[in-house]
């Protein structure tokens, strides 16, 4: 791949994974976010989630801005691989409904992840999403 196709490719992906970001956790759109995939797919390790296919990632994306409809992320890093954009960020929001089988608590939660957009040529494929869930529930349930 020459350079500037290269540097092409890294841009397009790039914008890609902006707008999915601004959708989802400035606008709050999960119609937007779901239409930045070629495939829509997240994967949370840390709660043992996999949601794949568009009716999956509504339900995942739609229980999450419920649950948090305060919730922001905030990018602190991004990076380039061969089929990825991986972005180190913080997320968090209060907690107003029921998320991962925890009640709402009301209190708030922030934690830092590493995101990983998993491309196919220039389409969308998937999101994994590496959280500490240790730190989210410290925060939401556990007095200490």
């Amino acid at each position: 791949m020459t350079s500037n196709v290269a540097e092409t490719n890294r841009a397009q992906r790039e914008s890609i994974v902006n707008e999915h970001i601004e959708a989802e956790a400035i606008r709050h759109d999960v119609t937007a976010a779901l239409k930045t995939f070629k495939h829509p797919r997240y994967e949370v390790p840390a709660l043992g989630a996999v949601a794949d296919g568009t009716e999956a990632v509504n339900g995942l994306l739609g229980a999450l801005l419920t649950a948090f409809p305060d919730f922001y992320l905030e990018k602190t890093a991004l990076h380039h691989a061969d089929d990825a954009v991986i972005v180190e960020c913080r997320f968090g929001g209060t907690h107003r409904g029921e998320w991962a089988g925890i009640a709402a608590t009301g209190k708030m939660m922030e934690v830092s992840a590493a995101l990983i957009f998993l491309f196919d040529g220039e389409g969308l494929i998937c999101e994994k999403v590496y959280f500490d869930h240790a730190t989210v529930l410290r925060q939401l349930v556990l007095t200490i």
